[in-house]
């Protein structure tokens, strides 16, 4: 069994290094019903009542519960088809989800509707959340919703070890971003092979489940959660972590001396 105090010390310091306003999330993709954790709230069966995975993600993040989402636990179907959990019908498929309310034809629709993110069908029966500081379960991956400041700082923890020969995600994350089922572009990236993942919360995590203006998500798979804290744990203590100080002097002293050294070999300063 994994050490979970790995992954609880992670979700403090993220925490604690981030100022984060919610939990960062462990979340798992569930196989079997053996997998759901024990103590796991199953809304229907326990609350009575549906959730859309935002409010899901939410409330685990909020509260700290973990929550498991199996299909009859769902409100919304855009994880039901992103998990893999039921087969999209043909309406879904011919566009209707995207027409007429947000795009300008079926077809445009259809298009969107064939490149949507799918786990394979029936590979897993739900997924679970839960706040990461008290996981009862190695995460598949980590969810963070953060502000742009601290998606700034998760971006260089990632870039202290990426930014090497040889590393997979060498350069730029290249990730898909959407309008549409953040809950969906936030993990199944990462369960098809990507470390890392940005997406932008959706509509239905405004509308239904709180989610501020400005928050984005980011998303780092479970065997790239260390690489990040290393890198993040390094720039605090070199002063680019929290409180920021911030600086309006013209002509000020770069933090890092190659800025200026490069800018003189550029021959503009």
């Amino acid at each position: 069994m994994a050490d979970l105090s790995i992954y609880h010390n992670c979700g403090q310091e993220l925490e604690e290094k981030l100022r984060l306003k919610t939990h960062p999330l462990a979340v798992k993709f569930l196989e079997k019903e053996e997998d759901i954790p024990k103590g796991a709230i199953r809304p229907l069966r326990d609350w009575g009542y549906h959730l859309s995975q935002c409010q899901a993600f939410n409330i685990s993040r909020r509260q700290g519960t973990a929550i498991a989402m199996l299909i009859e636990d769902m409100w919304c179907f855009e994880p039901v088809v992103g998990y893999g959990l039921g087969e999209p019908p043909q309406e879904f498929l011919d566009g209707h989800n995207r027409f007429p309310e947000d795009v300008e034809t079926l077809e445009a629709g259809a298009t969107y509707a064939h490149s949507y993110p799918r786990l394979p069908l029936r590979k897993y029966i739900g997924i679970v959340s839960e706040s990461l500081t008290t996981t009862t379960f190695e995460p598949s991956l980590v969810i963070t919703y953060c502000d742009t400041l601290q998606l700034n700082l998760l971006l260089l923890g990632r870039e202290f070890r990426a930014l090497k020969p040889g590393y997979k995600d060498s350069g730029d994350i290249r990730c898909r971003l959407s309008s549409h089922a953040a809950c969906v572009y936030s993990t199944v990236p990462i369960m098809e092979g990507a470390d890392y993942q940005i997406a932008i919360p959706c509509r239905g995590d405004h509308y239904y489940a709180m989610t501020p203006d400005g928050e984005m998500v980011f998303s780092v798979s479970r065997d790239k959660l260390e690489d990040l804290m290393t890198g993040i744990k390094h720039l605090c203590e070199h002063g680019f972590g929290f409180p920021m100080a911030y600086t309006i002097k013209p002509e000020y002293d770069f933090r890092l001396p190659s800025y200026r050294t490069i800018g003189h070999k550029m021959g503009y300063m």
